[in-house]
């Protein structure tokens, strides 16, 4: 034992001396005697949790003790073994307790003048194993293996064996193969053999060296390791040796794609210099309108329906509304007339101006009132007054692009859509462009949260006539009503995004587009707007403004609870999974879920110590999938697994926030019948944003919109702080309408076991007609790939490549793919979403 450390402590009143001074193997030893009775030995009451658990004297000899002390004997010595029930690996506290309470401590080392009243443990007495590795026999790798718990009689069969070849992992198995000669032999188990066909990576003539063991104690089987080549074919060999040629150009083109990623010079244009881009988009935009033109009146009649542009006018900047009304003359599309209602300006040059223009141009006409009605009232005038078949407004100081009124056409008379609307930007008094607002197609999710249609909009006079006047109430947001009560008219597919800048918004010092707090009341026009609207939907709900002048919640006050299932895949990592089960039990507002964990081949003590601690909790199961890594597979067969209406399927390093975060997706789909999927906000530890939906396109192929961009800023238009409509959500936390998932396949278990399975889940939804919400106010912390890894790392990189090129091959050509409707063309995919602009083509 080396140094005996003089006693220190003195139990029952001074007449006991001694210590627990060793535990090694789950044997505890020390000693303890009486001082005015040496030679009589000490009872001893071991106590595991507070519990006695049996009782001995202290008599065994310590020749140290002896030597030390001058004891005539040295017999004060004892050595207990921990009982098997405790040596399970989980945490248990021992303590001795001596005659008349006092407490034997345990000196944890002889030069510390320090000691504990108790000690924790958690041991686990290793198993028997008996088994032996055969090698390589045609063409597999086979053996046997049996262990014996500590004192029990039989061995059993059964045992998970991993299989690893120069370090890395080649598979885990279950050694339950029947094996006749092992049971005749040794009279044991005879489901204990184990045959392992060796991948495709792991096949070579060269010899490599493979080890088997039993885990999760991780035991090494007699006979291991092998050291074999495992091919002896040469056609085979040949085969193989062109295969790990292609899979090493795969993982070069992996590389050199990187590679010219980095040396590729930065995108030209960004929303950091968007006067530039525009100066170069304007003329291109011309040449393509000029170009399209000509084919079309080479190959068929166009017809030219009139369109009234409106323009209710109450005293302008005279410059600003000169520039306006000369932008509509600009126009290149001729059949168009200009109503302009003076709002009682009681502006005598205005009065001039006007006058001045319909004299100059028989297609402008003028209508005067008596009073000052504000934006609405003027507006209803123009409508009253208009004659066209569509009706385009515009405001007195804006302009059109000269193309504008072509394009709208064009559009309107292609597609049919009776409700259109384009982008957007301003220009400010020096007549530089910026803040353009690059909208997505029809959204209406987005549109409850901003008006995000705004400028250029397009509607055909029919539509208008039956959706009704502007309505004063909304003053500062008429027309954010006036586009709610149109969609609830107009079917969405006839409501048409055309992607083209055709509308500068004049930003002065007074102007909203300067800033919101300008027109404060707007805000509040615009909360009511999006209010009445959901009533006259049925939809229960309050709405609220945001910090972000003009941007709005709704807060649904849904009551409908239908059934949850929440499915969880984990492999060990067992801190990680026990903190997210637990953050879900303990800050889950919504009752009616329950969880399902997928043990996908744990493989440590403390993981399957953790799947018997979840035995009896009354909403969690534990679905064990004893198969390789496939993340659509898992999820798909515990899918099966349940009968709930809903199923969330989400990683085991997420965490939510808030404790109504599954109330806030569940809602999502229960305002709207044709939503099937939702995703939420997810921040990296830092704070970060790492999802706010996700676009998809040729250049990504699947981009994480706003990716490092602060977690609480607003984002482009908003799009951080809103809910909207996606075309795809990640997988690390996605709710879904169970009877959708199974209606379009649920995951590819095939094509995309590891990456792209969400993405490809979600746009199989999408092209089955329903709709994805990302929903911005359900916030969780991700701590991304911690479980499985990056995708970055060699022997991950040909797999990523193969499953990316079959997203392309599968929906490359598909219109949701070509242009994703919730993005908007002018962005590039591959550079930093919502900032980096394509160059005009």
């Amino acid at each position: 034992m080396g140094k005996v450390a003089k006693p220190l402590a003195a139990e029952q009143a001074s007449l006991l001396r001694g210590y627990f001074d060793r535990f090694e193997d789950g044997v505890a030893s020390g000693w303890v005697m009486t001082i005015a009775a040496p030679l009589e030995p000490v009872m001893v009451y071991p106590l595991i949790d507070g519990q006695q658990v049996g009782a001995f004297l202290a008599n065994v000899v310590r020749d140290d003790i002896r030597q030390a002390l001058g004891h005539p004997t040295g017999a004060v010595g004892f050595r207990y073994a921990i009982p098997t029930a405790y040596l399970d690996g989980t945490p248990h506290v021992l303590s001795f307790r001596l005659m008349g309470g006092g407490v034997l401590r345990y000196l944890a080392s002889p030069e510390e003048d320090s000691s504990l009243e108790m000690l924790s443990f958690a041991f686990r007495r290793l198993p028997e194993v008996i088994g032996y590795v055969d090698g390589l026999r045609g063409g597999r790798l086979q053996g046997w293996v049996l262990r014996r718990e500590p004192d029990a009689v039989e061995a059993t069969g059964g045992c998970h064996v991993l299989v690893t070849c120069n370090g890395s992992r080649v598979a885990q198995v279950r050694a339950n193969r029947y094996r006749g000669d092992v049971s005749h032999t040794l009279k044991a188990d005879p489901n204990c053999g184990f045959s392992i066909e060796v991948p495709q990576q792991f096949r070579s003539s060269v010899p490599r060296t493979f080890r088997f063991k039993v885990m999760p104690e991780g035991i090494e089987i007699e006979g291991s390791p092998v050291v074999t080549s495992t091919i002896d074919d040469q056609l085979e060999g040949s085969l193989l040796r062109i295969t790990a040629q292609i899979d090493s150009l795969y993982r070069e083109l992996a590389v050199l794609r990187r590679g010219l990623t980095d040396l590729v010079p930065a995108p030209g244009y960004s929303l950091a210099d968007y006067d530039r881009w525009a100066r170069a988009y304007y003329p291109a935009l011309r040449a393509r309108v000029d170009a399209e033109r000509q084919q079309r009146a080479a190959t068929e009649a166009w017809p030219t329906p009139l369109v009234s542009v409106l323009v209710p006018t109450y005293r302008p900047l005279m410059s600003d509304f000169v520039a306006a009304i000369e932008s509509v003359i600009a126009q290149t599309y001729q059949n168009w007339e200009l109503v302009i209602v003076d709002d009682n300006s009681r502006d005598a040059a205005l009065t001039a101006e006007i006058k001045t223009f319909c004299k100059r141009d028989k297609r402008i006409r003028s209508v005067g009132r008596r009073t000052n009605g504000n934006i609405s009232e003027a507006t209803n005038t123009a409508i009253s007054a208009a004659q066209g078949e569509y009706v385009a407004f515009f405001d007195h100081d804006d302009m059109l692009v000269d193309v504008a009124l072509e394009l709208m056409v064009d559009a309107a008379l292609r597609t049919g859509a009776r409700v259109l609307y384009s982008d957007e930007d301003k220009v400010d008094q020096a007549g530089h462009f910026l803040e353009p607002n690059f909208k997505p197609d029809w959204n209406y999710r987005y549109l409850l949260g901003v008006n995000y249609v705004c400028h250029l909009l397009f509607v055909d006079r029919h539509a208008l006539d039956e959706v009704g006047p502007l309505r004063s109430k909304y003053d500062g947001a008429q027309d954010h009503d006036l586009i709610l009560r149109l969609s609830e008219l107009v079917p969405r597919t006839l409501i048409h995004h055309v992607p083209e800048v055709l509308y500068h918004w004049r930003k002065t010092p007074n102007s909203t587009a300067s800033d919101m707090s300008n027109k404060s009341y707007a805000v509040d026009a615009g909360m009511l707007a999006v209010s009445d609207h959901l009533k006259r939907r049925g939809i229960r709900a309050k709405v609220r403004a945001l910090q972000e002048g003009g941007l709005y919640q709704p807060v649904w006050r849904m009551t409908d609870s239908p059934t949850v299932t929440i499915i969880i895949p984990f492999k060990d990592q067992v801190d990680m999974t026990r903190r997210c089960l637990e953050t879900l039990l303990a800050r889950t507002e919504y009752t009616d879920f329950d969880v399902i964990l997928i043990n996908n081949w744990s493989m440590t003590q403390e993981a399957l110590n953790f799947i018997k601690s979840t035995d009896g909790m009354p909403r969690v199961r534990v679905l064990t999938v004893e198969e390789d890594f496939n993340y659509s597979r898992l999820n798909n067969l515990a899918a099966a697994e349940t009968d709930a209406e809903l199923l969330v399927f989400m990683n085991n390093d997420l965490f939510p926030e808030t404790a109504d975060w599954l109330r806030l997706l569940v809602n999502e789909l229960l305002v709207e019948p044709e939503v099937a999927a939702v995703g939420g906000r997810f921040l990296y530890p830092n704070g970060t944003v790492q999802h706010a939906g996700v676009i998809v396109g040729e250049g990504g192929p699947a981009c994480h919109v706003h990716k490092w961009s602060p977690g609480a800023d607003a984002g482009f238009t908003g799009r951080i702080m809103l809910s909207h409509e996606m075309t795809a959500v990640t997988g690390a936390c996605m709710l879904v309408r169970a009877s959708v998932f199974r209606e379009v396949g649920g995951f590819d278990e095939v094509g995309f076991k590891v990456a792209f399975n969400d993405v490809d889940l979600c746009l199989k939804i999408r092209a089955a007609g329903y709709r994805i919400v990302y929903c911005a106010e359900m916030v969780a912390v991700h701590h991304e790939s911690i479980s499985r890894g990056s995708d970055d790392t060699p022997e991950q990189e040909l797999r990523f490549f193969s499953e990316q090129q079959l997203l392309l091959e599968r929906w490359g050509s598909h219109p949701l793919f070509v242009s994703d409707p919730g993005y908007n063309h002018h962005f590039t995919i591959g550079g930093q979403t919502f900032f980096d602009l394509r160059a005009p083509v």
